[in-house]
């Protein structure tokens, strides 16, 4: 009949129209990770190597520095906590972005302690809101089925915006200014903004996520002792502890086995695995999904310990590049099952931020004990006794991993 005809016609195009909706979406989604890492590696080594130009003393330059790591750790929950309460997630990446351009015409246009203070602070809380925001418009977007396939893919577009902004931000610094550094940052928030416009205009009702069955907000305090997300959060710790301080400490190694060529080392120390990870990142989201979660959580660890132990034995600068590899191969892992895994302990409890705030909280932790950690064993014992201390870290987290932390996959249906 005509009627029936003419409603068959509309659905299609309704359902049309949601495809075309949720693959714009992604598209916004994947151009919002390349274009937020480029923008985050102005805030990296830059820092240090402009206000070490504007005449800091590395003592000035330590404070600022740990004044946003210390508000990035503070921030990791409330950050976590905000995000949940907030419905319009994509308004909250545009305050993020905001801030983060703030940052960095505080960074240029006045390189005094207060204003560059102020902009740590203001940097180390915004990357709090950032992150858990893309997570949650992946697990909308994606819906529970493909998250892991939609982590790897953001992923991958990170890697390729950390390894293009390192290009750009190097190239800018080297012949114009170590200042015109912080002019491109902010410059590059205009494209990031535009980014979000398919995310303005997606249809949330059409998002798979939305088909979810809903189990209903659940009190914070039953999440906050689920099993499965303090082994999952000292997992991390663990993995920060034993690999934070690995690049660090083979790029000493590096530079007093190859003085003519250091930097150049260095940058391969730090594109290698970032190649890597946009390699193989999209592979480990589909593996985690077929395979389990379990297992690639086991071979994050066992690519640190690996990396770690033949760093403790080989000083060519050469081979240091090309272990370092294997820093790729545990990046992607992790990359992808941090938020994976938190987003299948918190389901649909409405507190997955604030699940994916307490695990990066965890991390912090591990970090900021991992740097003093390789300081005081180096010192004392070696750098070969530091990278073994951190590769036995790398096997208790494993066997954490493998024998403590429960498969968080949800069954098939």
């Amino acid at each position: 009949m005509p009627a029936d005809e003419a409603l068959a016609r509309a659905a299609l195009t309704t359902a049309r129209d949601r495809s075309v909706s949720v693959a714009s979406a992604g598209y916004g989604l994947d151009a919002l990770n390349l274009l937020v890492a480029n923008i985050q590696t102005g805030f990296g080594p830059f820092v240090a190597v402009f206000l070490a130009s504007q005449g800091w003393t590395q003592t000035a330059i330590g404070v600022a520095l740990s004044l946003g790591t210390i508000t990035a750790m503070a921030s990791q929950i409330p950050a976590g906590a905000l995000v949940d309460a907030i419905a319009a997630k994509s308004w909250v990446a545009l305050a993020s972005i905001l801030a983060f351009s703030l940052s960095a015409l505080l960074f240029a246009l006045w390189p005094i302690p207060l204003s560059i203070y102020i902009a740590e602070i203001l940097h180390g809380f915004s990357s709090c809101t950032l992150g858990p925001v893309i997570a949650a418009l992946s697990l909308a977007i994606a819906g529970p089925g493909l998250l892991g396939q939609r982590l790897g893919r953001n992923a991958r577009f990170a890697s390729i915006g950390n390894g293009v902004g390192a290009a750009l931000m190097g190239a800018c610094g080297y012949y114009f200014s170590e200042r015109s550094v912080f002019f491109l940052t902010a410059a590059l928030s205009l494209p990031a903004i535009g980014a979000l416009v398919p995310l303005w205009r997606f249809d949330w009702r059409a998002a798979p996520s939305a088909a979810a069955k809903e189990e209903g907000p659940k009190p914070i305090w039953r999440l906050l002792r689920d099993r499965r997300l303090l082994v999952f959060a000292a997992a991390a710790a663990l993995f920060s502890l034993g690999n934070a301080s690995l690049l660090p400490l083979a790029s000493i190694g590096v530079t007093k086995h190859a003085t003519s060529e250091a930097n150049l080392m260095i940058a391969g120390c730090i594109i290698l695995p970032q190649a890597l990870v946009a390699l193989i990142s999209p592979a480990v989201g589909r593996l985690a999904e077929q395979r389990g979660r379990r297992i690639l959580l086991f071979a994050g660890f066992a690519a640190l310990s690996a990396r770690a132990f033949i760093f403790s034995f080989v000083s060519e600068p050469i081979l240091l590049v090309a272990i370092q590899a294997l820093d790729g191969v545990a990046g992607a892992c992790f990359g992808v099952m941090i938020p994976l895994v938190t987003a299948d302990i918190a389901g649909r409890s409405g507190h997955f931020n604030l699940c994916l705030g307490l695990v990066g909280f965890a991390i912090g932790i591990g970090a900021t004990i991992s740097t003093t950690l390789a300081g005081l064993v180096a010192d004392s014992f070696g750098d070969p006794a530091a990278f073994l201390g951190f590769g036995i870290i790398g096997v208790l987290g494993g066997l954490l991993a493998w024998t403590a932390m429960p498969e968080t996959r949800p069954e098939r249906q």
